[in-house]
């Protein structure tokens, strides 16, 4: 199990040298694909937190109390916690979601605001790797799905973290290494899951209802209105709907791939 949380891991980590298409696809293409990325990433979020971590950890609590009133009332109010959390840690670590919108005539300071961004995607990615590796350690199935609602999320936001980087003042291959410098926290936070969830279930029962709060935090606050703030006609908006449903689709569809339950 300890492999699959590694690969589950380093996958995500190195999701952030994608930053690298802001620089090679124009600024038109890249705002256009960006927004679907959003809307697929919100979609995926949303069916990764109500079909899977939030069934799963009422399952978990019905086991380990005995009874379903109990179990679902610690589950959500965990999942309100989680909800709080993010909301906290974006606020006060000023977890900066550009999702790759980022303009050349912005200007800004690197030294306050991009090791600030660094810090806070760090501290972000460690987080990614607990959820990641106590959602293994309930089962590979749902490892994998949490994995993959993630890295949907994880595009756009490491596309716009390299954007500020470059037009803070960072050399390319300067930004690209502290970006994934920043990324493999991911790593550490699987490892450091993988040894704390293995030896207390309760590890795992406090985690993915919190994990799911935080995962309908990021769909509702920062993905969503990031697709409404846009005016677009009426043929966009449907094709942003029906991208964000896709999201929501494919976390589902997972649940039939011949991985272990």
């Amino acid at each position: 199990m300890l492999i699959s949380i590694l690969l589950a891991t380093l996958a995500i980590s190195f999701l952030s040298l994608i930053g690298v298409l802001t620089l090679v696809v124009s600024k038109t293409s890249l705002d256009r694909l960006l927004l679907f990325l959003i809307a697929l990433a919100a979609g995926g979020l949303m069916g990764g937190a109500f079909l899977h971590l939030i069934p799963e950890s009422i399952e978990l609590a019905e086991e380990m109390t005995g009874n379903s009133h109990a179990a679902l009332e610690q589950v959500f109010l965990f999942l309100i916690g989680g909800f709080c959390l993010f909301l906290f840690l974006e606020q006060g670590l000023h977890w900066h979601h550009q999702h790759g919108r980022v303009h050349e005539g912005h200007t800004c300071d690197k030294k306050p605001l991009s090791y600030l961004i660094l810090f806070g995607d760090g501290v972000h990615n460690l987080i990614d790797g607990l959820v990641i590796a106590a959602s293994f350690l309930v089962s590979p199935l749902t490892g994998w799905i949490t994995t993959v609602a993630v890295a949907l999320h994880e595009i756009p936001q490491e596309m716009g973290d390299f954007g500020v980087l470059v037009y803070g003042g960072f050399k390319r291959s300067r930004a690209l290494f502290f970006n994934l410098l920043s990324g493999l926290t991911a790593v550490l936070g699987g490892v450091i899951g993988y040894f704390f969830a293995g030896r207390s279930e309760a590890f795992m029962l406090y985690l993915l209802p919190v994990a799911a709060g935080g995962f309908l935090y990021l769909a509702a606050s920062d993905l969503i209105p990031e697709i409404k703030h846009e005016h677009q006609e009426g043929k966009k908006v449907f094709a942003y709907f029906l991208t964000f449903l896709l999201g929501i689709a494919i976390v589902w569809m997972m649940r039939f791939l011949p991985i272990e339950h």
